[in-house]
């Protein structure tokens, strides 16, 4: 009992720390009760959405300053809200990514990782969705923790928090440390999301860790989104708030929409529709009234043929663009280029012609965007909107043209200018 209350004890210190020398995660541990679980199925620590689950044995292997990251680790995944956004995925490669993405941010802020946490510098700047197909599905790698609610709960008898009364004194402790918060920002609602079901056994009020139905989910977004946004506010009027979460946190607060939503999004906002003020005929009569007119947009497309993007995927572009350019009534240029332009191109297609793709396209070499971007300058041409679809691996030009650009990227690569649109 002795040693449960050091353990205990150390996490507490750990968590004060937190909230003095990061207020931002801090105040997002603040939210999570720190409850003691049965090593039989909490073999590190582990998290419902709810609680912090720990194993007694794996904290007191931590020292002080590892001991903050597994609880940022915790407090980060449920900010994040990565138990409600898997979706269709593998969970136990989604596991993997979101621990990648969460590891990296916390390392950026200057915490130490626990022993065995996963870190891949060339995941930077990537979200969990971003991360998740560059893992492979057999992978062998693990999480470091255990994520409760997103899997069977866990069994009667193994549940922590049992007749030691633990999660009662976790909460007593997180009200007596309280004082770092303002009142409104308190962990006391983090005590009702199960309602009277789903307790433990000791009737201490911690919810018991469990996987959550489809409203729980939804219900914990919400209320964990808005207490990232408090935190965040709270940190950033304290000029102490890092680019890194500045970045994750616009990201999850303004959500992303799918790529298809966002090329339809930037092709609609070129469409030439106004108001036309000039009479067409005597036979329309003497009044000067005002109709709306549209003119055909000139669309240039440039697909990267070096071999990073397959027929299949070049193919489902093409019919994405085409259903939208018959609606703004878009004139298309097309061009394959790997290190090269394509010799047999460009293809023209007017808004009533459908896009179809040459049988073959050359390419499998190298990749620079240069030579596009310089048949498009030889020939005195400003196009409405260039579209361009690649992994972002090459040659960019050094500076971008006076017209729109947007690139749709597979994979993690970045580009120096225009927009940038994620299309895993």
């Amino acid at each position: 009992m002795s040693e449960l209350k050091d353990i205990q004890t150390k996490l507490g210190a750990a968590r004060t720390r937190l909230i003095l020398e990061k207020p931002f995660i801090g105040a997002l541990v603040m939210h999570l009760p720190l409850v003691p679980a049965d090593p039989a199925w909490c073999e590190t620590i582990a998290t419902d959405a709810r609680a912090f689950y720990f194993n007694p044995a794996y904290i007191a292997g931590l020292d002080f300053a590892q001991t903050q990251f597994v609880l940022a680790h915790e407090a980060m995944h449920c900010a994040l809200g990565h138990f409600a956004r898997r979706s269709h995925r593998t969970k136990h490669r989604w596991d993997i990514a979101t621990d990648y993405a969460v590891n990296l941010l916390l390392i950026d802020d200057g915490l130490k990782p626990a022993p065995g946490a996963l870190v891949n510098a060339e995941f930077r700047g990537l979200s969990a969705e971003e991360i998740y197909p560059l893992i492979p599905p057999d992978s062998a790698e693990r999480a470091l923790d255990r994520h409760v609610f997103d899997e069977p709960g866990v069994p009667e008898e193994t549940k922590g928090g049992g007749d030691t009364g633990a999660g009662r004194e976790q909460r007593q402790q997180a009200e007596g440390a309280g004082g770092a918060m303002r009142a409104q920002e308190r962990p006391d609602d983090s005590w009702d999301d199960a309602g009277s079901e789903g307790r433990t056994p000791s009737g201490s009020g911690v919810p018991s860790p469990r996987e959550l139905n489809a409203q729980e989910r939804e219900d914990l977004a919400r209320k964990w989104q808005s207490r990232m946004a408090a935190a965040a506010q709270q940190a950033r009027q304290a000029g102490r708030m890092g680019d890194s979460w500045l970045r994750a946190i616009d990201e999850l607060l303004q959500p992303r929409l799918p790529w298809r939503q966002l090329l339809a999004r930037f092709m609609m906002s070129v469409a030439r529709d106004d108001y036309s003020f000039q009479r067409l005929s005597r036979r329309e009569g003497d009044a000067l009234l005002p109709r709306l007119a549209s003119g055909e947009v000139d669309l240039f497309i440039a697909l990267d043929t070096s071999g990073s993007i397959g027929t299949e995927e070049l193919a489902q572009f093409a019919a994405e663009v085409d259903a939208l350019k018959g609606q703004i009534r878009a004139r298309v240029t097309l061009h394959a280029c790997d290190e090269r332009l394509d010799a047999r191109g460009p293809w023209s297609y007017q808004a009533w012609e459908p896009i179809v793709l040459p049988e073959k396209l050359g390419g499998g070499g190298g990749t620079s965007f240069v030579p596009v971007f310089d048949w498009i300058a030889a020939k005195h041409l400003r196009p409405d909107l260039m579209l361009y679809f690649t992994d972002a691996e090459g040659e960019f030009p050094p500076r971008a043209p006076d017209y729109p650009v947007i690139w749709l990227v597979k994979g993690k690569g970045k580009v120096p200018w225009g927009e940038r649109i994620q299309l895993n």
